[in-house]
């Protein structure tokens, strides 16, 4: 039974995903910390403790019955504590118990280093960029240059490598990715638990755009604006270099698994953000690549645009029809369905405020008007806006997940 559902259900993504009809709209179950609220249990607890958190996922998802699910179970806390990360704040470290996780927007990187970074990225990070980030790494700051070395050099260097704090350094590496795999395992034992019981992930990739890689890790929103127009050719540079970074391997990753869906969140190029020709400039043409590139080794890139890009709509459309999905946060999705419903599978966008503030009604009768317009003809998947926010209410929850069976075709 379970491997019948998981194939209906894997089916009717991937037919909406393509723009064909089904006999109903697909709901996707996107959540971060409500499994935990769910199960009455902090965030801090699902941030540290795996096994909590994909109980209260397992139990989330038998109440909703979604078509596909996120497998990210954010519990990254063990791994994030043992490597001294300086760039987020979490549930019971910088933030309370029952706070979502926080960016930092920091300057990590000066503008006088993006040559270092283009001219060896993997050197700059190691020795420049991760120590400022994770203290882990601190040890990585006085490695030897190794390209640089030959014969005797490169001997003699590896004296480096018996330095107290580089060794440390390797030491909690070692010790993190212990951590981590501990994670990935439960999370991978849970994965082939619902696959089991029928239930397809709703993503098996990541990827980054090229601009929100660069503000978001290494110049900083203020930095980065400002290299628009006082570095722009080296800006440029740089994205480039970052598109070839960012994709190497995602492809075979994601097709390693049973979900070819790349999963890429959009921070930067939106309304209010930059203007039209900066987008068209600095974000949309590395992004674009990225998305053709991943098309064009059978993989299924899903772009969530994290606010509203309606006056970006008519320009992202220059891609191949029924090879991605477009899941708009804030954008008008009805006008979406009109301008761009014959390219891209449609995701979204119950509001947050309908899900914390509304009732079941007001839930039930906006998922009617989301189906029976945008989900007119294929080509869309129900969720909300970014998800399911932390703080929704559980009948309004359940009023969502059950609309696509109330109003199938």
């Amino acid at each position: 039974m379970g491997t019948a559902l998981y194939d209906e259900r894997q089916s009717r993504m991937a037919d909406h995903i393509a723009l064909r009809e089904t006999d109903r709209v697909p709901y996707t179950f996107w959540p971060t910390f409500w499994p935990a609220k769910l199960a009455g249990i902090t965030y801090k607890e699902a941030w540290y403790e795996i096994d909590k958190m994909v109980d209260a996922t397992r139990d989330a998802i038998h109440l909703l019955d979604p078509d596909s699910y996120s497998p990210l179970l954010f519990s990254f806390g063990p791994v994030m504590e043992a490597l001294g990360y300086k760039a987020m704040l979490w549930p019971g470290k910088g933030v309370g118990d029952n706070i979502t996780f926080q960016y930092l927007d920091e300057e990590y990187v000066a503008p006088e280093e993006y040559d270092d970074y283009l001219f060896d990225p993997t050197g700059f990070y190691l020795k420049s960029y991760l120590p400022r980030v994770a203290t882990a790494f601190e040890g990585f700051a006085n490695m030897p240059t190794l390209p640089s070395l030959s014969e005797w050099r490169f001997f003699a260097s590896l004296s480096a490598f018996a330095d107290p704090k580089l060794q440390e350094s390797m030491k909690q590496l070692m010790e993190t990715g212990e951590k981590m795999a501990e994670i990935l395992g439960a999370g991978g034992k849970f994965i082939g638990e619902m696959a089991a019981e029928g239930y397809p992930v709703s993503v098996g990739g990541f990827c980054k755009a090229p601009f929100d890689h660069i503000l978001d890790f290494l110049r900083g929103s203020k930095g980065g604006m400002l290299d628009m127009f006082r570095r722009a050719d080296k800006m440029q540079e740089t994205l480039a270099k970052a598109r070839q970074l960012l994709i190497d391997n995602v492809a075979n990753e994601t097709k390693s698994g049973d979900c070819q869906i790349v999963f890429m969140p959009l921070h930067w190029g939106l309304d209010g953000f930059m203007s039209h020709d900066q987008f068209m400039t600095f974000y949309w043409p590395e992004l674009r690549s990225i998305v053709h590139e991943l098309i064009e080794n059978d993989c299924t890139p899903c772009l969530l645009w994290e606010g509203d890009c309606t006056s970006r709509m008519k320009f992202i459309g220059d891609i191949p029809p029924g090879k991605a999905i477009y899941w708009f946060e804030q954008g008008d999705l009805f006008k979406a369905k009109e301008v761009l419903g014959d390219v891209v599978c449609l995701r979204g966008n119950v509001p947050p405020s309908l899900l914390n503030t509304g009732t079941p009604e007001d839930v039930d009768e906006y998922c009617r008007k989301l189906i029976k317009t945008v989900g007119k003809g294929g080509g869309f998947i129900l969720d909300g806006a970014i998800g399911i926010p932390d703080e929704a209410r559980v009948e309004n929850v359940i009023a969502m997940a059950n609309s696509v069976k109330k109003y199938a075709n």
